[in-house]
């Protein structure tokens, strides 16, 4: 049996070698790397806000405490606990005071059912809006730092070196949110995630626009990938919250620890990231490309469809706690409708977006993201959520499928057919939803409340929405077109405008219809 197994495992990793410049491979490594990612950036958040509650909670129990240990003798203290409201009383007139400080204890202080998921709304809950929004902002605050340095970076050693990087920082950052017990080390594990998600995503989607040179191809390989980042956010928050009520803080992470070892494998094996790569021709400066309109337009667009969601999630789970008595294993679940509608939305639009033109696809998805955030304040229980959050995560599909491969349209119609770089600016503009999205959204929450949060950041979508009309036909050098007709119009068909128009060639190439 010994033999056996050796010779089975020989096989697949002579299978693994013949594959190793396969496109649906390294699509399968990009899905991976972005899943995990994910994971970790959702999974935390039904586990952080209530964490952070209960630790706030307990010092300032603690706290009280000790202070009633240190007063006079024979004089009253009493210890309010802001998580469960119940008084506490202590002293050698203990039997008077009590009696006469609370005499209808009885009624009046009596918890409601699941009282220890239920705390009423006192300046300890709302600070934490601040707290949780500015920890999950951090990890796009530095990610939004570093990737003007990876894009360019990748440029030069190519996509195989730092995308095994980020997942080298992302296992550390991993075990950093497994066993860290205070706000500081969880704050630095969230930043430190940044740096791993800028390397593979920035990488990932730069290879992938480098083996996936046909639009439609690309558009389609770019909407699986995204299926890895929907399945990440579909999978995370639900499984952050069961776990974290039944087994929990540390095996999420240990699980999420366990399955990014086995990630990095196959990198290590497939991509060998230990050989320098650099592309053969000089990609358009970073600046150039952030000057185009088009490009910012199409940025945009990815930034303020996920600026939705991104302010939900700090500011949702707390809210819930506050109006829905809401038990810790349903701050998770609250997010699913999102995450199945939006690996729904990211694989039908990955296609279609293409043929319906990724222009109207854009627009229709940032103005329903828009709609569906404005009905989420109306929900009465956790059911009324299903359906604005169904509309939410399916809209920011449709605007991530369609605008994440227009990035490299525009690149290979108005500029140098180099990618690293103006994927390093879609991540930016998804970093700046996520970044400006928790560190704002907390604080409008704590001062106006959560249901003015929603209606602002809905009516930013519906008005930025019609700008997506400029990427109905964007204008290209002349140059470029003329080689992008030669080189491909003899081949296949294939599409010269998001819109949907088709250039047909007669004469098919038979060389060229294998792409693998």
């Amino acid at each position: 049996m010994g033999g056996l197994d050796a010779l089975r495992q020989c096989n697949f990793l002579n299978w693994l070698r013949e594959e190793r410049q396969s496109r649906k491979l390294i699509l399968f490594i990009v899905f991976i790397a972005l899943l995990l990612d994910n994971m970790l950036l959702t999974v935390v958040v039904p586990i952080i806000p209530s964490y952070l509650y209960n630790l706030d909670e307990s010092t300032a129990v603690l706290k009280n405490n000790t202070l009633s240990q240190q007063g006079a003798p024979g004089a009253f203290n009493s210890i309010v606990s802001l998580y469960d409201n119940t008084v506490r009383t202590s002293g050698s007139n203990m039997t008077t005071r009590s009696a006469d400080l609370v005499p209808t204890a009885p009624t009046a202080a009596a918890p409601p059912q699941n009282s220890s998921d239920c705390p009423k709304a006192n300046s300890m809950l709302l600070n934490e809006n601040v707290k949780v929004g500015m920890l999950f902002a951090s990890k796009a605050t530095v990610q939004l730092i570093t990737n003007p340095f990876i894009g360019p970076l990748t440029n030069r050693i190519g996509y195989q070196l730092p995308i095994f990087i980020g997942f080298c920082i992302m296992f550390l950052s991993t075990i950093m949110f497994a066993f860290s017990s205070s706000y500081a080390l969880l704050f630095l594990a969230r930043s430190l995630q940044g740096v791993g998600s800028s390397c593979s995503s920035v990488a990932g989607m730069g290879m992938l626009a480098s083996v996936y040179t046909d639009d439609e191809e690309r558009g389609h390989a770019i909407g699986i990938a995204l299926g890895g980042l929907a399945l990440g956010v579909l999978v995370g928050p639900p499984f952050g919250s069961v776990m974290y009520e039944f087994v929990g803080k540390t095996a999420p992470f240990l699980i999420l620890a366990f399955l990014a070892v086995f990630d990095g494998a196959l990198q290590l094996f497939v991509l060998q990231p230990t050989k320098v790569e650099p592309e053969t021709q000089k990609g358009t400066p970073l600046l150039t490309l952030m000057k185009d309109p088009y490009i910012l337009i199409a940025a945009g667009a990815i930034c303020f469809g996920n600026m939705a969601i991104a302010m939900m999630e700090p500011t949702l789970p707390i809210w819930m706690m506050e109006t829905m008595c809401a038990r810790k294993w349903q701050l998770g679940v609250a997010f699913l409708p999102a995450s199945i509608s939006y690996l729904i939305g990211t694989n039908i639009f990955g296609t279609l977006a293409h043929k319906m033109g990724r222009w109207l696809c854009a627009l229709i998805g940032i103005t329903i993201v828009g709609i569906s955030v404005l009905c989420v304040p109306f929900a009465k229980d956790i059911y009324g959520l299903i359906l604005p959050n169904f509309g939410v995560g399916f809209a920011i599909g449709m605007v991530d499928s369609s605008m994440m491969p227009i990035m490299g349209y525009l690149v290979d119609l108005r500029h140098v057919s180099v990618y690293g770089s103006v994927y390093a600016i879609a991540d930016v503009a998804f970093c700046m939803g996520f970044a400006l999205g928790p560190s704002i959204g907390g604080s409008i929450a704590e001062n106006i409340g959560f249901p003015w949060l929603m209606t602002i950041i809905g009516i930013v979508d519906i008005f930025f929405a019609p700008l997506c009309i400029f990427l109905r036909n964007p204008p290209g050098q002349e140059e470029k077109i003329a080689i992008l007709m030669d080189t491909n119009c003899s081949m296949k068909t294939r599409s010269y405008s998001t819109q949907g128009t088709y250039y047909q060639g007669e004469d098919m190439d038979p060389e060229y219809e294998d792409y693998d």
